[in-house]
C-alpha cells in the first residue's frame, strides 16, 4: 500500500504543474533563509538546525529540498549567478556600442549587489566552500562571468584602439571587481547613493582610468591650454621626488 501511495504521488507531481510551483517557491523561501543563515554565521559556523531554528522548518522538512548544507550552499551560488548572468545578457541583448555595454555590465552587477546583499557576500566569501563536481560548475559558472566582462573590456579596447600593451584587460577587470565586490563593507543606503548613481560614478572611474591611458600627452597638452604657466611650471618639479618612492 505504501509504495502504491508513493506512485501516486510521484505521478501527480509528473502531470501537475501546480504541485510544481508550489515546490520552486517553497524552495526559494529555503534558499533565503540559507542566505542570511550563511552571511550571519558563515558557511563552516552554520549548521543544518540553525537552518531549521531560521526557517521554521523540521530537518526533515529541509533535507526534502537538498541532502547537505553543501548542496545548500551550492544551490544558493548557482541561482546568483544564474540569475545576475541572465540579467545581464538580456540588457546587453539590444545595445552595440562597446562603452555602454561595459557600463550596463558595472550597473547590472551593482543593483543586483546591492538588492541582494547577504547573497553576493555569501557568493564572494564563501567561494573556496565548496569542492568536487559542484565547486567545478560554480568555478565555471565564474569563469563564464569574468570572461564576459573581459570580452566586453576587450571589445571597448579595439573600437577605441588602445594600445594592447598599455593596459591588461585581465588587471582591469579584476580591479573592477575588487572595486564592485567590496562595497558591501562600506555602503550605506541611509548616506550613500543609492544603485543606479553608484554604477554612473564606478563607471567613471573604472572607464576614464581605462581609456585615460590611451594619449597622456592629449590629456596634458588640453591641461596646458586652460591651466597658467606657474601651474604648469610645478609639475616637472615633483616628478623626480616620486620617484624614489616606487618599489
Amino acid at each position: 500500500m505504501p509504495t502504491r501511495a508513493r506512485k501516486r504521488v510521484n505521478r501527480r507531481k509528473a502531470d501537475d504543474p501546480q504541485p510544481e510551483s508550489r515546490f520552486d517557491r517553497r524552495l526559494g523561501e529555503v534558499l533565503y533563509f540559507g542566505t542570511n543563515v550563511f552571511y550571519d554565521k558563515g558557511y563552516a559556523g552554520a549548521s543544518m538546525r540553525d537552518l531549521s531554528r531560521a526557517s521554521g522548518m523540521s530537518l526533515a522538512g529541509l533535507y526534502y529540498y537538498f541532502e547537505s548544507k553543501e548542496k545548500l550552499l551550492y544551490l544558493i551560488q548557482k541561482h546568483t549567478f544564474s540569475t545576475i548572468m541572465q540579467m545581464l545578457r538580456d540588457q546587453l541583448e539590444m545595445v552595440t556600442d562597446p562603452e555602454q555595454r561595459v557600463r550596463i555590465f558595472i550597473r547590472n552587477h551593482l543593483e543586483y549587489f546591492l538588492a541582494n546583499l547577504k547573497a553576493m557576500k555569501v557568493l564572494s566569501h564563501e567561494d573556496e566552500a565548496l569542492a568536487g563536481p559542484l565547486g567545478q560548475e560554480i568555478k565555471d559558472m565564474k569563469r563564464e562571468y569574468y570572461q564576459l566582462c573581459r570580452g566586453l573590456v576587450d571589445d571597448l579596447k579595439r573600437d577605441r584602439g588602445l594600445p594592447t600593451d598599455r593596459i591588461s584587460a585581465r588587471i582591469a577587470v579584476l580591479s573592477l571587481f575588487g572595486m564592485m565586490n567590496w562595497i558591501y563593507t562600506w555602503h550605506d543606503p541611509r548616506r550613500d547613493i543609492q544603485a543606479a548613481d553608484l554604477a554612473e560614478q564606478m563607471s567613471e572611474i573604472f572607464l576614464r582610468g581605462l581609456l585615460g591611458t590611451h594619449d597622456p600627452r592629449t590629456k596634458n597638452a588640453s591641461q596646458q591650454g586652460s591651466v597658467g604657466n606657474s601651474a604648469n611650471q610645478k609639475s616637472p618639479a615633483r616628478r623626480p621626488r616620486a620617484a624614489p618612492s616606487t618599489i
